[in-house]
């Protein structure tokens, strides 16, 4: 099971760290590392206990002051979900997902706990929207890993933040809880593609940020990526012309050439947060 291990990380990565012994647990490392984003998935329901359970098991993750700033949605009533699949119509793929969930951050709580005692809350400022964010992200990561567990597939999805409002407005969300991700799951009907992810010597510092020869290790990145997982199509093309290798960096950089969420700060002001 180490020799998998190291394998998948190879090939995630490129490289793979020189751990010489298994580590308790090394089994379920190697899976977490092969995971995979799943788009389309079996004809078969996903059991309303289970998803309530996975729920559960994401909300025990870690919390930052144990604030607790995070809320899951199960979209179960049918025609709701319908309205909120309009919202994202570019992701067709989620209509065909047995379960859908909407992730939260919620700060709301927080603050009521300061007005239901008759006091100010006087850390009101960017940090509060911070906080609550890094909740739900967490909390979405925990519940992809236990899905993975059980065998479930998932893909989340940040597009709902290009309708943020049109969301808040349907999922009734009040003042300071916000939407931050959508995630389609069901039982896998294929096994999905790993994914290379950018070089461990890009990512892992040490001791201090250090992004020597940065240039060079996406490109090599970008090669490397180009031999397993190429993209099928390139982005504005009208734009930008035909790239005679096409890779991360050019699909990346392509890909937010385009003005995105600009509003998003707007909304956040108007669900009361104060970003300064």
């Amino acid at each position: 099971m180490l020799e998998r291990l190291r394998s998948v990380l190879q090939a995630r990565f490129g490289s793979a760290p020189a751990l010489q012994a298994a580590p308790d647990g090394v089994a379920t490392l190697a899976a977490m590392a092969d995971r995979r984003a799943i788009r389309r998935y079996a004809d078969k329901p996903v059991d309303p206990a289970l998803l309530e359970t996975l729920c559960a098991v994401a909300l025990a993750a870690p919390s930052k002051s144990d604030l607790q700033q995070a809320d899951i949605i199960i979209m179960s009533d049918e025609a709701q979900r319908a309205k909120l699949q309009a919202l994202i119509p570019d992701n067709a793929w989620i209509r065909e997902a047995p379960a859908f969930l909407v992730f939260c951050a919620n700060n709301r709580r927080h603050r009521l706990l300061f007005e239901w005692r008759g006091q100010p809350f006087v850390n009101d400022h960017l940090d509060s929207f911070f906080n609550a964010s890094v909740d739900a992200g967490i909390v979405l990561a925990t519940f992809i890993a236990a899905a993975d567990r059980v065998g479930l597939g998932t893909c989340p999805v940040s597009a709902i933040r290009n309708r943020a409002s049109d969301v808040s407005d349907l999922l009734a969300l009040p003042d300071h809880v916000f939407p931050v991700a959508v995630l389609g799951i069901g039982w896998p009907s294929f096994e999905g593609v790993l994914s290379p992810r950018l070089g461990l010597d890009v990512t892992v510092h040490r001791d201090r940020y250090d992004d020597t020869g940065l240039q060079e290790k996406v490109a090599a990145y970008d090669k490397r990526r180009r031999a397993v997982q190429p993209y099928a199509t390139q982005r504005y093309t009208d734009r930008f012309g035909e790239a005679e290798q096409y890779g991360w960096s050019d699909d990346k950089a392509r890909q937010y050439s385009v003005p995105e969420r600009a509003d998003f700060g707007a909304f956040a002001r108007g669900k009361r947060f104060n970003l300064d």
